[in-house]
């Protein structure tokens, strides 16, 4: 006779007590919501996770709290919330890091496909390659002359190494024909943090991250790597204008919950989820200030997003022989 998995045994328990009681709206929620976000204060992850916790604390009348658990690529707050007990206080934002991990981390301590619940593929991004202010480029062409003229000395940093802003600047310097120093950081508000003050020359990172400092004046965007321009950003080329057809790379948001959830205390949060997303303040910030295109989409959308971006990274990962730095 098969054993049956402490997870098993999780869900069913709570399917069994919870389900009935759902139906009479008096069981769920009750106690504190946690929201991890596996990434340092500072990044999107965390600004997204703040920005909906309001709204959720409101509509779902209990205590909703953001709990930054960074560490190995967003993987370490991930497992942890992939191994908390199925019963609906616990749900894990995460970034596009979390279709990479499976490839290039060694051991992971999950497996998304069966210890996850999708609940919403939330939205995308560009990718924008921006220098600091101080720095002479204004365009690819003029980093890609530079980078020719002295290979290994031009630096650009990314939210760390296996990031979905590390992969395509991989990317970009083989199609370019140049070397560039990758540095790597460990969430994206320490690499923006260094990006901001200099210290690197440039960051590839999502719009919705240096969205805000490019406005400011702190970081110039030199390209993007949307297959159309951004409407905030109309003078800002595309990769494939400046000469590499069909080169596009997205950063993503998704919501996931600990397997076997009960699919009833699911499709409730993701419902005051969505709401929260488009209350005025939040869609404005998330679409203007930080230029994701919302998508909003449900479990499904999610597992068949993430799976194609297992696949198209993973690849990437593989034949350039990129290893995790955690």
């Amino acid at each position: 006779m098969a054993r049956l998995s402490r997870r098993t045994l999780l869900a069913g328990a709570a399917g069994a007590v919870l389900t009935p009681a759902l139906s009479r709206g008096q069981s769920w929620p009750s106690g504190t919501i946690r929201i991890v976000a596996p990434f340092p204060a500072g990044g999107t992850v965390d600004a997204f996770s703040r920005l909906v916790q309001p709204g959720l604390q409101q509509r779902l009348g209990v205590t909703v709290i953001v709990e930054n658990r960074p560490g190995a690529m967003g993987s370490t707050g991930t497992a942890a919330a992939a191994k908390a007990p199925p019963d609906g206080n616990t749900w894990v934002v995460v970034f596009d890091t979390h279709a990479v991990n499976p490839t290039l981390i060694p051991n992971m301590p999950f497996d998304t496909e069966k210890d996850l619940d999708p609940v919403l593929l939330v939205g995308t991004a560009p990718h924008i390659f921006c220098c600091h202010h101080t720095r002479p480029y204004r365009s690819l062409k003029d980093v890609m002359d530079a980078a020719k003229a002295k290979p290994d000395t031009l630096t650009y940093a990314s939210i760390g190494n296996g990031s979905l802003g590390h992969l395509t600047g991989v990317l970009l310097s083989k199609r370019a024909g140049i070397r560039m120093v990758h540095v790597p950081y460990r969430g994206g508000g320490p690499a923006l943090n260094d990006a901001v003050a200099g210290h690197v020359d440039m960051i590839m990172a999502s719009a919705a991250l240096v969205s805000p400092q490019i406005q400011a004046g702190s970081l110039r965007a030199l390209v993007q790597t949307g297959a159309v321009r951004l409407p905030q950003y109309p003078n800002l080329p595309t990769v494939i204008e400046s000469g590499f057809p069909g080169f596009e790379s997205y950063a993503w948001w998704g919501v996931f919950a600990p397997g076997g959830t009960p699919k009833a205390i699911v499709d409730r949060f993701r419902d005051e989820l969505v709401a929260s997303i488009r209350e005025e303040r939040v869609i404005k910030q998330l679409t203007e200030n930080q230029q994701m295109t919302l998508r909003l989409g449900g479990a499904n959308e999610l597992r068949a997003f993430v799976r194609e971006q297992m696949k198209i990274w993973g690849d990437v990962v593989r034949e350039n022989n990129i290893k995790a730095e955690i």
